[in-house]
């Protein structure tokens, strides 16, 4: 039987994580080197949230420098990626067999959610990538079971990357802290929290983690946790690896999730 391929979380910081992030870009760049080579990529990002769950048709997806007030050299980056359109299309496809209404946008380039983590971890640029978006609006049930209807596509050599945060307060941010520095003590007990229920499997406390302790102050909104459920249901029954680079900014945990395929299933 095919190995399936692996389901990656990774929190993508601030946008200047490449420049400003270095523990966390070799996070990245070691998940690179641990995949089996994908055949195309599915990028799922807290950054695109649509009406229903859209898939990109884009040929070849533009760049998108969705932020402001950061170093000239962040917009010089360019991810030049091909796209995967009729990848795309079979994600729709899978999406509302599964029920789950789903549309396909033609042109959607890829946020800085998705090609930032992606030039660390591919930054040939050389494997062709689709992005889905969230649902707005949507709680965590509903993206676990967009993971779900997505996780075929594993045993096609498809890799899905979702990218979003495992902390998103910005009150919590301090721009002076240095990486490696002390955190504040909140982001390190849900961050905790949120991987001692991963391993453990635990979907049910996951789906409620808002009554967790510092849940809901860790996401004022839901955008930036939602792409974990993505992952979650995407993992089917694999179990997680975590990847530790640290807080940025003192508040924004960076860690990242490994879903490999179990050995008996």
């Amino acid at each position: 039987m095919t190995e399936r391929m692996p389901v990656v979380f990774v929190s993508h910081g601030a946008p200047n994580a490449l420049l400003e992030a270095p523990d966390a870009v070799a996070c990245w760049a070691e998940l690179g080197r641990r995949i089996p080579q994908p055949a195309a990529i599915v990028a799922v990002s807290a950054h695109w949230e649509a009406q229903r769950p859209t898939a990109s048709l884009a040929a070849a997806p533009a760049t998108i420098h969705d932020f402001s007030g950061f170093s000239p050299a962040l917009y010089q980056i360019q991810y030049r990626a091909p796209g995967a359109p009729a990848l795309a299309e079979q994600v729709v496809s899978l999406l509302s067999g599964a029920g789950l209404a789903a549309g396909l946008d033609p042109n959607r380039g890829l946020d800085h959610g998705a090609w930032v983590p992606l030039s660390a971890m591919y930054p040939d640029a050389d494997i062709p990538v689709t992005q889905l978006s969230l649902v707005g609006g949507a709680g965590p049930a509903t993206h676990v079971e967009i993971g779900r209807a997505l996780a075929p596509l594993r045993g096609d050599g498809v890799l899905i990357v979702c990218s979003g945060a495992i902390t998103h307060n910005f009150s919590w941010i301090n721009r002076r802290a240095q990486q490696g520095e002390n955190p504040f003590p909140q982001a390190r007990v849900f961050t905790d929290w949120v991987a001692e229920n991963l391993a453990a499997k635990n979907v049910a406390s996951l789906l409620a983690y808002r009554a967790a302790p510092y849940g809901a102050d860790s996401h004022p909104t839901e955008d930036h946790f939602m792409p974990l459920f993505v992952a979650i249901g995407a993992a089917l029954d694999d179990a997680p690896t975590r990847y530790q680079p640290g807080f940025t900014y003192g508040g924004l945990a960076m860690d990242a999730y490994l879903w490999q395929d179990s050995p008996a299933r």
